[in-house]
């Protein structure tokens, strides 16, 4: 029986989302829901402003089709924990028997998370790990790592001496987290030399662009930066660095040293080119390729331990459930024409 506290948070919003649901993407998926699936699986992509987001959507429509997933209509609840719960109540009264989600503010997303099990109604959680709830798996990156490799390359490239700055995302997200606790522990203890600026952005690129412009007013000298999500971030850092005729390419005199994480195509482009020097590929093909498998996995009462998979990644034991931690490997000039990073085959 679901509470009915989120009963009335999901009214205000249902119909809204029953509307936006309606004209969502897959049409094989609305037909194969509309007979009644035994084992449809209800999706809500996370934001629709990110291009790292709209990789992964990419990737998810064409897993559907070519896996032929029984999928109830997508939906995207934009950056919005009650639009989540609104269209989760809809995957509910549709008759989702597995619901895939990427909550965003993971601390706001417990009750509903309660609801769904108490409807026997598991839940694959994608790059987010709910703070609280249960969840049949979570399939993510180890996001510390992403914040340890971006200080690792930053440090050594600027010699262990400099100004960084640290676009953070939203720390009410366990990624955000994530990544700034393992920056900060990492320029602590290898690099104290490295001055670093925390700018907390809400993972909002004029937030982000705001705040860098400040910062570099008040120290024009900086010489590095860590931005926690090139999906949003990458345009407006390069956009404001080229205004201030900052964006000098990699190794000419006065040349920023630039940080990502993501692995999107753009990044690509911008190591190419010399404006920014790294990122931390996240694995938007698989995010999208192992939420299904495991969704369509729930909905068929398999079960999972803790250990090495077979598709080269670790489940570990977290305290709401299972965590699938999948590869995302450090990109540079080096490798970055790799034919098997994903941000080379996006369509």
């Amino acid at each position: 029986m679901k509470p009915a506290r989120i009963r009335s948070t999901a009214a205000a919003t249902a119909v809204l989302a029953v509307l936006a649901l309606s004209t969502a993407c897959n049409r094989e998926s609305s037909d194969s829901s509309s007979t009644g699936g035994k084992s449809a699986i209800g999706i809500d992509l996370p934001r629709s402003d990110s291009d790292f987001w709209n990789s992964y959507a990419q990737y998810l429509k064409k897993d559907i089709t070519a896996d032929g997933i029984d999928a109830l209509p997508l939906s995207n609840s934009q950056n919005d924990v009650t639009k989540l719960v609104a269209n989760v109540q809809v995957f509910r009264n549709t008759g989702a028997k597995a619901v895939v989600m990427a909550p965003q503010d993971t601390g706001a997303i417990a009750s509903t998370l309660d609801s769904l099990a108490a409807a026997k109604i598991p839940v694959v959680s994608v790059d987010t790990r709910p703070d609280k709830g249960d969840v049949y798996m979570v399939v993510r990156a180890d996001n510390r790592a992403y914040g340890t490799k971006a200080c690792e390359f930053l440090g050594q490239q600027l010699k262990g001496q400099g100004k960084v700055a640290e676009l953070q995302g939203a720390l009410d997200s366990i990624n955000g987290r994530d990544r700034s606790e393992a920056f900060a522990e990492c320029m602590k203890t290898k690099f104290p030399k490295i001055e670093v600026f925390e700018l907390p952005t809400d993972w909002k690129g004029d937030v982000a662009s705001a705040k860098l412009q400040s910062l570099l007013a008040q120290h024009p000298d900086l010489n590095g930066i860590y931005m926690q999500a090139g999906g949003v971030f990458l345009q407006p850092t390069l956009a404001l660095l080229e205004q201030k005729k900052l964006l000098k390419p990699a190794g000419q005199p006065g040349h920023i040293s630039i940080v990502s994480n993501d692995g999107i195509p753009q990044e690509f482009d911008a190591i190419r080119k010399g404006q920014i020097d790294a990122t931390v590929s996240q694995p938007a093909d698989l995010y999208a390729k192992y939420a299904l498998y495991y969704a369509k996995a729930a909905t068929e009462g398999k079960t999972f331990a803790p250990g090495a998979t077979d598709h080269g990644s670790t489940i570990i034991k977290i305290p709401n459930g299972l965590e699938d931690q999948l590869p995302a490997p450090l990109v540079t000039k080096a490798n970055v024409d790799d034919a098997a990073l994903w941000g080379n085959s996006i369509g």
